[in-house]
């Protein structure tokens, strides 16, 4: 591939950027837009456009920047949480690593690739040139310049690892602070426990109940017992998606949209009065929401929520065997209320083991999958490919400007095409896992997602071609450093067209949020919906933060191969710094709250990518008869894992729990807080179903009255 091709896909990615920026700026200030550009906004009272005609609406503007880039980190906590900081961070280290990469790369390592002979082209034909005349493959063969390459590689990686040390340290820091300023939160006083023994003559309730009180008869509290209540959460589902549509028909008004068909989507059926049909159709899932309820209170589960008054005792007994049989009275942490995650306390330890095997397989027939639009992607890069595919596109191909933008700019349009469905997949991949919490969820799918991707957009794009199926190279690992020595640079044009279009241009859309404008003005202005309900956003981090650890990656891996890919990643490092800026404080609202457990992840990823480029570079220097090189960077991968080892003993206990000394000294602070006592209280309810607490729709569609059960009757 050439560099005009290259140029083409920078240019149009440019173009839509600029396009993006320039619409947001204008259609965030349009009456009507404050739920898609400004939800959070909205959500909190804060949002104040006024419907009057204004000229300078109309007019492009950069005032968001400064408004994203003013707020310090403290008020970015205080309103988003340390998960969003957390994410921020990852932009903040990126752009740390690259500036030091771009200023070694592009300065000192550039131009020595570029002065190289190796591939004997022709220095005054710049627009046509290859880009392998800037990787490493143009520097001659044993020459003394790869030592430059060398030390630059071990610099490198001295920089990265004392960047990622001071990350860690300053989250760990963060995270205990965050911890010590933080208001009481149920999840900090109660463990999630399972296995319960059932026992004959006593309900599973009297048994926890009796267990606590006989072994934790100072600090214990309280405990919730979880029902079996996925019947009733789908009735509810369904009196919810009723009282919606009774809604939109009362505020339609119009005799046209009241009456319609009562069957399948509205195409059959006899036609009736909607509005009486919903009416009649939400009393009696109500009245069946009802009668189930007051069976749930007798499908008890063999787990409970139990709180304690302390919580230096709750994380006691986390860590304590419960029982003398180890498979009893499991002993878990307990997620916030809002973060619980219901549908799977009912099943079974077979059903979950089962589940987790079924995912395992669907990860992998799903990553194999995978292959079929790489390979159509890698198709796309090679012209003559295409033209033994399509012979009656050969005209066409040969037309410069068309075949620039086939192999630069359509390869990564396609890719991520494909890609954009994944992390949607991994969610529902995880959620039937068997976690308790959300944000368990998330993160396992942030995990599942990253490693799909590092495979199939970085090993599977680098070794398609004969390499892919060569499946014997794998088994030899010694083999490994020369294939991706031979592979990696071959894919540099690639991936730097890649970030253009995955990194720019999908960073500044997720500023427009086209697909939020248009369903919201389809449902505004076509379909006449106005729900009571407005939801705000939340971050997706389990795409996110694999797509910028992929680009982080990419970076260090091509640091001494292809240094020209540097620049592009920066410029994608600030633009998603001030983006996710904007989007955190104006657009997104957090969930639940991880207190910072995403950053292992980050952390273990730029290992990874270390090791790789360290990988890489025995290889390369082996081909380039540089073997003592090769041989003195054989210890570097080695120094990285014990930098890595010491790191997780230093830092990853403090992700996984609080100190002894951080529980009691919180502990103490709280002994005489007079609104410690209510906390307790609310305490005995606080992990109570949602679904045994719904409120009745029918009879009154503008509010939701009492609940059908009362808490005094669920207590009972």
């Amino acid at each position: 591939m050439i560099l005009s091709a290259l140029l083409t896909s920078v240019g149009i990615n440019l173009g839509l950027c600029f396009l993006f920026f320039t619409l947001y700026s204008i259609l965030r200030k349009q009456p009507g837009n404050a739920e898609v550009y400004a939800p959070r906004l909205v959500a909190e009272g804060k949002s104040q456009q006024s419907s009057n005609f204004n000229l300078e609406r109309l007019l492009p503007s950069a005032g968001w920047v400064t408004r994203a880039w003013r707020p310090s980190e403290a008020e970015l906590l205080s309103t988003s949480g340390l998960d969003a900081v957390v994410f921020m961070r990852i932009f903040i280290f990126s752009a740390r690593v690259f500036t030091f990469a771009v200023i070694v790369g592009i300065f000192i390592l550039l131009p020595i690739n570029y002065m190289g002979k190796q591939l004997s082209l022709d220095f005054l034909d710049l627009p046509n040139k290859s880009l392998e005349s800037f990787t490493i493959s143009n520097v001659d063969d044993g020459s003394n310049r790869l030592w430059i390459h060398f030390s630059a590689v071990y610099i490198f990686t001295a920089v990265v690892c004392y960047l990622l040390y001071f990350e860690y340290d300053y989250i760990s820091s963060k995270r205990v602070s965050y911890f010590y300023s933080s208001k009481p939160h149920p999840h900090q006083f109660t463990i999630l426990v399972r296995s319960i023994p059932a026992s004959s003559g006593r309900s599973y309730s009297e048994t926890v109940e009796r267990f606590f009180s006989e072994y934790y008869p100072t600090t214990y509290l309280s405990h919730w017992v979880v029902r079996r209540a996925s019947k009733l959460q789908g009735l509810i589902k369904n009196s919810k998606r009723l009282y919606r549509r009774l809604v939109n028909l009362k505020t339609a008004n119009h005799d046209r949209e009241r009456f319609g068909r009562a069957g399948f989507m509205g195409l059959f059926g006899e036609r009736v009065d909607l509005l009486d049909h919903y009416e009649k159709k939400l009393e009696d899932i109500e009245d069946n929401v009802r009668a189930e309820q007051s069976s749930c209170l007798g499908k008890e589960v063999g787990a409970a929520f139990v709180s304690f008054r302390t919580r230096f005792a709750a994380a006691s007994a986390i860590h304590m065997q419960q029982g003398v049989n180890p498979t009893q009275w499991v002993t878990e942490p307990a997620p916030d209320p809002e973060d619980v995650y219901w549908p799977f306390f009912s099943a079974s330890f077979l059903k979950r083991w089962i589940s987790n095997l079924v995912v395992v397989v669907a990860c992998v027939l799903l990553t194999v999958l995978f292959l079929i639009p790489v390979l159509i992607v890698q198709g796309l890069t090679h012209l003559e490919q295409l033209e033994i595919w399509f012979p009656f596109l050969k005209g066409l191909l040969r037309i410069a400007f068309v075949s620039q933008v086939i192999t630069g700019y359509l390869p990564s349009l396609v890719l991520q095409l494909f890609l954009y469905v994944v992390p949607s997949i991994m969610i529902m991949f995880s959620s039937i896992q068997g976690y308790i919490a959300m944000s368990q969820i998330e993160k396992s799918a942030c995990i599942k997602v990253l490693w799909f991707t590092i495979w199939n957009i970085f090993f599977a794009n680098v070794l398609s071609g004969s390499a892919l199926y060569r499946v014997e190279i794998f088994l030899e690992p010694k083999n490994i450093p020369a294939v991706l020595a031979v592979a990696v640079p071959g894919q540099a044009t690639f991936f730097i067209a890649y970030v253009v279009t995955s990194g720019w241009t999908s960073t500044s859309s997720e500023l427009f949020q086209l697909s939020t404008l248009v369903f919201n003005f389809i449902k505004r202005n076509i379909c006449r919906k106005y729900d009571d309900e407005f939801e705000v956003p939340s971050v997706p981090y389990h795409s996110e933060i694999p797509r910028i650890l992929l680009f982080g990656l990419l970076g260090i891996t091509y640091f001494f191969l292809a240094p020209l890919i540097l620049p592009f990643l920066l410029v994608y490092y600030c633009l998603g710094y001030l983006i996710y800026r904007n989007q955190l404080l104006n657009v997104y609202a957090p969930k639940y709250e991880t207190d910072g457990k995403l950053w292992p992840i980050v952390h273990d990823s730029m290992i990874f990518s270390l090791i790789l480029m360290h990988v890489i570079a025995i290889g390369i220097f082996g081909l380039k008869k540089l073997p003592l090189a090769s041989s003195l960077t054989v210890p570097l991968p080695i120094l990285t894992l014990v930098f890595n080892s010491y790191c997780r003993r230093r830092f990853l206990p403090m992700f996984k729990s609080y100190s002894v000394e951080s529980l009691l000294k919180k502990d103490k602070e709280e002994q005489n807080d007079p609104t410690i006592a209510s906390f307790h209280e609310r305490l005995a309810t606080a992990y109570q179903d949602p679904a045994l607490l719904h409120g009745r729709y029918s009879g009154n569609s503008a509010s939701i009255i009492a609940p059908l059960l009362s808490t005094a009757e669920v207590d009972s």
